[in-house]
């Protein structure tokens, strides 16, 4: 348990259980542990089952660790929008993999919870975990997580602020205190764009298709494990403001988080600046940022995904996802070789570089300009850049019209920006895509 001191929370002070110190890197470790001991103990799990599981990824890793260990096979639906960095975690541990759809609501076929049911009805001697419906969620928080907060607060905590994915640890959590005192209060974090803040506060609720980008937490649908009678409040924090406070945890005070902490240190914030008297508020590091470093740490995306305010310069030099002039580009020189260019673009998950001197641009490289140099014959790897190197580029000025880059872009070639002398960077029909999405979503 840890007190922040990087965030103003009027007269409260704010605690938070650093559950990113748990085996598996999050609070789900918790309950894939019980999940499984109390599915043995009822028959529902046999020796050499199949463990099966919709997931945002940390309940699969917490499940992995055990199922390795005791001998399960396991299978994982996990919603497309889950970072690259829990996947391979999980594909780590042994665990088959399958991706859905995360821009669909609970009963479409290829939602991740119906595909999981369906894959379960389906294969013999299988068991589904099912954490939004298993009272072994929520029992894990009422058994571990509840208690121990009590006691390192010594009993006087106030407020505890939680996120909703599964229920289960709110579920666990209001149970625990509540048999406490019936004046600790729960409060949901909310991600803007789900429904279980309004469906805390008024009972009521229509999901309307919102998304988010924070992962684990925030739903469509209030999981059957919680009851709404037993939480307080909830706090909506937008996801510009989770991923800045995520930034911040790091920086100011050395937590590598993952993206939900941030939404539920914004809500307990933001619920300690709305009280007027001080009270103990404890809140979770629910996960580690390890598995975020492509996307919470990661600027390109945030940019990619209008996470972090730059201001717009209102032209083309908005499209650039990597500004060369702000030293966010890889580049290579001539003299480098053909595998260091090609190293760096896996490197950057990239599939064209810049060749400099200096700041100046002197050509463009790319993977069929490495593929057809080195194609039978790896040696010629060795070569420098300059020898195959494209120089004859075609630029563009950030006043040009958005035509202008179509055009070139439609012929499959990469738009390269100037302002005056100053190379700027690269425009791709990707960075153009995002712009249009970016412009729909929010219409």
């Amino acid at each position: 348990m840890l007190k922040l001191t990087a965030f103003d929370t009027g007269p409260c002070e704010l605690f938070v259980k650093l559950e990113n110190q748990n085996p598996g890197g999050s609070i789900k470790d918790r309950i894939g542990l019980s999940i499984i001991e109390e599915a043995e103990k009822s028959g529902r799990l046999a020796p050499g089952g199949t463990i099966i599981e919709a997931t945002a990824g940390n309940t699969g890793i917490g499940l992995a660790l055990v199922a390795a260990i005791k001998g399960y096979k396991l299978i994982l639906v996990i919603p497309d929008k889950m970072s690259r960095e829990k996947i391979l975690h999980l594909e780590g541990l042994g665990v088959e993999v399958i991706i859905a759809r995360s821009d669909v609501a609970k009963g479409h076929p290829d939602h991740y919870q119906d595909m999981a049911q369906s894959l379960a009805e389906r294969t013999p001697n299988s068991f589904l975990a099912n954490q939004f419906d298993n009272p072994a969620n929520a029992l894990a928080h009422y058994t571990t997580t509840g208690p121990e907060i009590w006691e390192q607060t010594n009993g006087k905590v106030d407020a505890v602020v939680a996120g909703v994915g599964s229920g289960g640890t709110v579920a666990g959590l209001a149970k625990f205190f509540k048999e406490k005192s019936p004046h600790i209060d729960i409060v949901v974090a909310d991600p803007v764009g789900s429904i279980m803040a309004d469906a805390v506060k008024t009972g009521e609720y229509e999901y309307n298709g919102g998304s988010w980008l924070v992962e684990g937490i925030g739903e469509d649908f209030v999981p059957n494990n919680i009851d709404l009678k037993q939480l307080d409040d909830a706090e909506t924090v937008p996801d510009k403001e989770a991923f800045a406070i995520v930034k911040t945890l790091l920086r100011e005070e050395g937590i590598l988080a993952g993206s939900s902490s941030g939404t539920l240190i914004g809500a307990a914030v933001r619920w300690c600046q709305r009280q007027t008297e001080p009270k103990t508020v404890v809140s979770f590091v629910c996960d580690t940022g390890n598995k975020y470093l492509s996307k919470a740490f990661n600027p390109p995306w945030l940019k990619d995904n209008d996470l972090v305010s730059r201001g717009e310069e209102k032209d083309l030099s908005d499209l650039i996802s990597r500004r060369a002039d702000l030293g966010e580009m890889v580049s290579v020189s001539a003299q480098d070789s053909l595998l260091t260019a090609f190293k760096r673009m896996r490197s950057a998950d990239v599939s064209q570089l810049p060749v400099m001197d200096g700041c100046h641009l002197l050509g463009l490289i790319d993977e069929e300009d490495v593929l057809s140099h080195v194609y039978k014959n790896e040696q010629l790897f060795a070569d420098q850049i300059e020898k195959v190197m494209v120089t004859e580029l075609e630029t563009l000025d950030v006043q040009d019209t958005e035509d202008s880059l179509c055009e070139i872009l439609s012929r499959g070639r990469v738009a390269i920006l100037y302002r005056g002398e100053t190379f700027l960077g690269f425009v791709t029909k990707v960075d153009l895509i995002n712009r249009y999405k970016s412009i729909f979503a929010s219409v």
